[in-house]
């Protein structure tokens, strides 16, 4: 320790900060994964794929949609369950293709 003592990086975390951040992540992840969700189900949806396989994209990606919104009001902890979900919803539907 050669430097000036008051030169260390304190190691007090802002929680408000770690909040912010999570909902964040929760809010973009939710969102990102509907996207995806929504495309792949428009491009199943104009193939020859069962019908079933549409849907469970587009149900999976309804869930992402809600966890996005849940995740940027704050609810992070029933956000990532939902991402969860709606992530093992759209990959069944892969299943099923």
């Amino acid at each position: 320790m050669n430097g000036r003592g008051d030169s260390e990086i304190p190691d007090v975390v802002d929680p408000a900060e770690v909040a912010r951040r999570a909902r964040w992540t929760a809010a973009g992840t939710g969102a990102l994964l509907a996207l995806a969700g929504l495309a792949a189900s428009v491009l199943r949806a104009t193939g020859s794929a069962p019908a079933l396989v549409p849907a469970a994209y587009a149900l999976g990606a309804f869930v992402c949609a809600l966890a996005a919104v849940l995740g940027s009001r704050g609810r992070t902890r029933r956000a990532l369950w939902l991402l969860i979900i709606g992530a093992m919803v759209m990959a069944l539907g892969d299943q099923f293709d």
